[in-house]
């Protein structure tokens, strides 16, 4: 689970041209923030979309819609998420316990080791990048229409990005010195 706070602008790739070129960009900063949670099998994404900022509550409703959509599943739902302080709040860790939902903490500055982070990268990649949208309507629409369904259009882009392996080191013997 992790949130991504995508801000409507201008999103330039690399030109290189003899005239100056212009493109109209959306002044001031809207964002549109998507709070969502990536199953790790099947790789799709259940999300919370707001225009406002993410807190304890949002991560609550998050928590609702995942437990309404496995309830009859009988699955255990465990969430692997970071260390932000609305995740850690006590509103969001007794709503998981009165769920069932077990809250996996990663440990601090660890990004590489939640696979949404990775999901969010080619959300960027695929719907921001070189890419001019005319209102901000036509922004979030982008954004989720691609989040939706992203698990069925880009299944094999996502089976090599988001994979479970992860590197092992070996164990370290202390060396007396």
């Amino acid at each position: 689970m992790d949130a991504s706070h995508f801000v409507w602008q201008g999103f330039v790739g690399y030109l290189w041209c003899f005239a100056k070129i212009w493109f109209g960009s959306p002044t001031g900063r809207k964002r549109f923030t998507v709070l969502g949670a990536l199953n790790a099998i099947t790789h799709e994404l259940i999300c919370v979309c707001t225009e406002g900022s993410v807190g304890a509550w949002k991560v609550v409703d998050l928590l609702w819609k995942l437990r309404k959509r496995f309830l009859k599943t009988g699955i255990p739902i465990t969430i692997i998420l970071d260390n932000a302080s609305y995740q850690r709040c006590y509103l969001v860790q007794y709503t998981a316990l009165l769920m069932g939902i077990e809250l996996l903490f990663l440990p601090s500055y660890s990004p590489n080791l939640n696979l949404i982070e990775r999901f969010w990268k080619l959300v960027k990649k695929s719907v921001l990048a070189t890419k001019e949208y005319a209102t901000f309507s036509d922004f979030t629409t982008a954004i989720e229409s691609f989040v939706a369904r992203a698990h069925i259009d880009h299944k094999d882009e996502l089976e090599s990005l988001l994979t479970l392996r992860f590197q092992e080191l070996p164990e370290v013997t202390k060396i007396a010195a």
